[in-house]
């Protein structure tokens, strides 16, 4: 990776762009199907403008963050660790993951909080092919009647929904588009 490569791509007008990032990053995990625009950084290949522009603003020194599968690249690590400062973590001890339905694995590997400290779980950022306002149905905060989300793998995410107030949060990127499902929604197969 050049030196140039690691140094750019980060926000041009850093605190301008985190803000409109953290709210679109809140308002569509308050509105879980909801799909926003999400963009302000350019990370390395194969990180999505979304999935990037997502740890710029949500990622630290004190955060650790589990690249899975292609993400882990030289580029993307020293991008990342670079502009967030954030420390690469092994998916069990990790704040943040970010790759593929196929390469995050199985839920498992990931915390889903304690009793005391629920919001000590992970969230996952899925890498998708494409989003859409179709699929699974979703139900509960943050909707009002129902929504709808084309979803990786509905069995596993209803599971981690099962666990509520535990569980794992994800958001769902796409090119610079994002999407939003709360561990405290409720989900069933679309027609």
């Amino acid at each position: 990776m050049s030196v140039q490569t690691q140094f750019s791509g980060g926000f041009q007008n850093a605190p301008v762009q985190a803000a409109h990032a953290f709210r679109a990053a809140m308002t569509v995990m308050a509105r879980p199907g909801e799909i926003r625009e999400l963009n302000g950084g350019q990370p390395p290949e194969p990180l999505s403008v979304a999935a990037g522009t997502l740890l710029l603003t949500l990622c630290d020194p004190d955060t650790k963050v589990h690249l899975a599968g292609a993400t882990n690249t030289d580029a993307v690590r020293e991008w990342l660790t670079f502009h967030t400062g954030a420390h690469l973590a092994q998916a069990p001890e990790a704040d943040f993951a970010v790759g593929t339905w196929a390469e995050l694995g199985s839920l498992r590997t990931y915390r889903i909080g304690t009793a005391e400290y629920p919001d000590r779980s992970a969230t996952l950022i899925v890498e998708c092919d494409d989003l859409q306002q179709t699929g699974a149905e979703l139900r509960g905060p943050g909707i009002k009647g129902t929504a709808r989300l084309n979803l990786p793998d509905v069995p596993a995410l209803q599971a981690n929904a099962a666990l509520y107030p535990l569980g794992r949060d994800f958001f769902f990127t796409c090119g610079d588009q994002v999407a939003a499902l709360p561990r405290s929604t409720q989900i069933s197969a679309g027609a």
